[in-house]
């Protein structure tokens, strides 16, 4: 039986969207969606945990305030702009090690992808398990992006990454691409201590609709989310 340590990483500064972890969206905040489907997901039977890591005493209030927990705050080394998803692991996992609690594998849910659900949760770690390798990503699948319909830019010029690009293009000449999403990242500990890298070279891979795929980031993406949840 895997014991799952899931971490909901929060930090206090946003400087593209401000605050954006608990703006609010459908009439909570967006940290609390992924802490509603963290307890879903516990009390469907996943054996573990789930703690909401951040640097902010704000966010640990309003964490408290929807029925998460949040244990310790975030050193401000591992919480800035560059910090690193596999530091506020290691740095929760360690912070349960000296209590005597070891988990098997964290759970990583970016509170910026509301629309994933507890079954989506439960989905990726039942093929984790099966799947037998260091970590697994959420991603969708993409049924139009490819080299003959993509390019760069040089001033005003269009760059083909094909030379097949005029061609004309049908939906069958497309490769299947998944895009990882953002919204659900599993990764063994033992892999994650040794390598300090949340994803493995070729890791265990869960399909999610692309409409439940978005990952705030941008006004637009946020305008998205709004028409979903509001």
């Amino acid at each position: 039986m895997f014991i799952y340590l899931i971490v909901i990483p929060a930090r206090g500064g946003s400087k593209g969207i401000p605050d954006k972890n608990i703006i609010e969206i459908g009439g909570k905040p967006l940290i609390a969606y992924s802490i509603q489907a963290a307890n879903e997901t516990l009390s469907a039977g996943i054996t573990g945990m789930a703690i909401v890591s951040t640097d902010s005493e704000r966010i640990a209030e309003i964490t408290r305030n929807w029925n998460g927990h949040a244990p310790f705050k975030r050193p401000d080394e591992i919480s800035g702009d560059t910090a690193k998803s596999a530091c506020l692991l290691l740095h929760a996992l360690d912070f349960y090690e000296k209590q005597g609690k070891a988990f098997d594998a964290t759970i990583l849910l970016q509170p910026t992808s509301p629309l994933r659900t507890a079954q989506d949760i439960l989905y990726a770690v039942e093929i984790y398990e099966k799947a037998g390798q260091p970590a697994l990503i959420s991603a969708y699948q993409e049924d139009y992006v490819c080299d003959l319909v993509s390019y760069n830019k040089n001033g005003e010029i269009a760059i083909p990454l094909s030379p097949l690009h005029n061609i004309g293009v049908t939906r069958q000449q497309h490769e299947k691409l998944y895009i990882r999403n953002g919204a659900v990242y599993i990764t063994d500990a033992a892999f994650l201590r040794q390598e300090k890298k949340v994803i493995s070279d070729t890791p265990a891979l869960y399909v999610m609709p692309k409409i439940r795929s978005v990952n705030l980031d941008t006004v637009e993406d946020l305008e998205l989310l709004k028409w979903h949840l509001g």
